[in-house]
Parts: C-alpha cells; structure tokens; sequence
C-alpha cells in the first residue's frame, strides 16, 4: 500500500453493484477510496469531503471505467481479488490494521480481538475497530470479515446489511455453492 501524498489530484467514479452504488476514487500512485451507499450524490459528497480537491471523472476516463468495472467484479467476486494499486493515508497503526485485514482469506471472519492480537496488540480492541471504520477501501481492505467476539456482526461503515450480504457471499463460495 503506496502512501497518498498531500494535495494529490484524485478522480472519482461511480455506478451500480449488486450492493448499490460504488464510488471509486484514484489518485496517481493508485485507488485511494472505494466507498459503497444508495445514493450516488452521497458518495460524490462523501469522496469530496474526504479528498477537497477530488474531480468526477467519466466513462470516457479510461483508468477510471477500468478500476470501477474491476472493483464491482470483485463485490461480485471477493474471492477473485487481483492485485490493485492502492494509495492509502492513515496512521501507521490503522496501516498495520489493514494491512492484517487483508491477510483474512475470503470467507473467514475473526473477532476485533483477534485481529487485536494477530497485529501484536492484545489491549487495542477498540482502536482496531476504530481503524476498520476508518478504511476507505471498502471490500478490497475487506474490514466486513471482523466480527465481535459473540460472533455477531457489529457496525460497518457503509452498512451492517451490506456486510452481511458479502460475509454470505463469501461464506457460500467457501462451501462450493459459487
């Protein structure tokens, strides 16, 4: 995961997936934000709010209609994860987090607690949760597969239905029942 730097131009792009809207935002060094909603004007908002200088881009952008047909593939299809360019900015600490999210392999789930303790922090619980509500690659950095120790799902940011949706998905291909 390549650092984003400061008041980097970043391009977004939205469309349909099986789990609503996806918006996905790159940047030069690559994807910088996946985010998921209903409403598309929300994730414009959301995108903007979070990147102040952020451009809609279009189908006629080559690189944007590429990494949006590759995202919704892979909502689609988490278990068929390429490679992706990814420019994140967080703390070293929710890197570190993230970077153990996608060590989870598709249709495993882990507690907050385990991930806690898989990154070497046994006592951060809930600064773990707080780097999963924090990830902008949705799926991708696929912070849906950490569930509370009663095994019950908790909040996801861009929503508890959807999370479970691609725990389900995920789940049946596990079981062979693609």
């Amino acid at each position: 995961m390549t650092p984003l730097k400061q008041n980097t131009a970043i391009r977004f792009i939205t469309g349909p997936s099986s789990l609503g809207m996806v918006m996905v935002a790159l940047g030069p060094e690559g994807l910088v934000a996946i985010m998921l909603d209903a409403d598309e004007h929300a994730l414009q908002e959301a995108v903007v709010a979070s990147f102040p200088a952020a451009q809609a881009g279009g189908a006629d952008d080559a690189a944007l209609a590429h990494w949006l047909e590759v995202v919704t593939a892979c909502i689609e299809a988490p278990w068929a994860m390429p490679d992706m360019p990814l420019a994140v900015q967080g703390t070293p600490f929710q890197k570190q987090v993230w970077q153990a999210l996608r060590d989870i392999p598709c249709g495993h789930t882990i507690t907050y607690g385990e991930l806690a303790a898989r990154i070497g922090r046994p006592g951060a619980v809930r600064a773990v949760a707080g780097a999963c509500a924090a990830n902008r690659l949705a799926v991708v950095v696929p912070c849906h597969r950490v569930i509370r120790h009663d095994g019950s799902l908790s909040g996801y940011r861009w929503g508890v239905v959807r999370k479970q949706v691609l725990l389900a998905r995920e789940r049946a291909w596990r079981m062979g029942e693609k």
